[in-house]
């Protein structure tokens, strides 16, 4: 019996912006993604707005890296016409059963991003092979107010990440610093090594993928968009990295800008 062939590999990739940044980083390209995502950092913006809003980015974005980064398998499902047609059985190239995986959840902000993947993990791979960390983390500053490196509070973390996919979705990708401190501890201080490092983020700054790319270059960062608002107006009219030692997303105290302020703060209407 022949089978529907059209369905038997995938070539999918993220639509993506222009940019110098190398291989490893993607900025999604899409409006709706934008849109919705300028809604979310706007002033009047709070909750439970804020929340659905970043459930609903974050379920999208998330689909497009499961798509992009995880292994894929020929799969035979049969519908329910199999009963009178033994050709109703759909064939295709779908996401691996059987692919082990770890989401992070660094407190405060990506907690409920962590969440929302972990929640979409568990309906298209075997749920026995996702497990959820979390971590609690702040930043450290110096008396200038400056990001100095991040401290971490408390973890609650699975020993083993061997050929685990490690995902790490937070919102906002400002110094990197706590990002870099997350992903030394699970390459260095865990059982194993991961098969591949992904961070999932809303908006990312030049000084944070600066910071990703010297500490570490194989993580692969997927954002929905690029600030360096307080960049030159020459260089806001250049391909984002393209100058890249004279993008500025951060001000003086390390916040992005034009950002989306506290993100944290603002989704458990907590300012400590």
């Amino acid at each position: 019996m022949s089978s529907e062939t059209a369905y038997e590999s995938s070539s999918f990739k993220v639509a993506e912006i222009q940019h110098r940044y190398g291989a490893n980083v993607h900025l999604v390209d899409d409006p709706v993604a934008w849109s919705l995502l300028a809604r979310a950092c706007a002033r009047e913006t709070l909750q439970p707005e804020v929340g659905r809003l970043v459930r609903m980015l974050y379920e999208d974005l998330a689909r497009r890296v499961i798509a992009a980064e995880f292994p894929r398998e020929l799969m035979r499902v049969p519908t329910r016409m199999v009963g009178s047609h033994p050709q109703a059985v759909a064939r295709f190239a779908g996401i691996a059963h059987r692919t082990p995986v770890v989401t992070v959840g660094i407190a405060r902000a990506g907690t409920v991003p962590s969440q929302v993947i972990y929640e979409l993990l568990n309906e298209i791979v075997e749920p026995a092979l996702v497990r959820q960390d979390h971590l609690f983390m702040s930043r450290e500053v110096n008396e200038a107010g400056e990001v100095t490196g991040a401290r971490w509070h408390d973890a609650k973390i699975g020993r083993e990440v061997g050929g685990r996919i490690i995902l790490f979705p937070d919102p906002m990708g400002a110094t990197g610093s706590s990002m870099s401190s997350a992903v030394t501890h699970y390459k260095t201080r865990l059982e194993g090594q991961p098969s591949r490092i992904v961070a999932l983020h809303l908006i990312v700054t030049p000084e944070y993928l600066r910071r990703l790319q010297k500490d570490h270059p194989d993580v692969i960062v997927y954002a929905l968009r690029l600030d360096r608002g307080l960049s030159a107006p020459e260089i806001l009219a250049t391909v984002p990295g393209e100058r890249w030692d004279d993008e500025v997303g951060l001000n003086d105290h390390q916040y992005i800008v034009p950002g989306a302020g506290g993100v944290g703060e603002i989704l458990n209407n907590s300012w400590v």
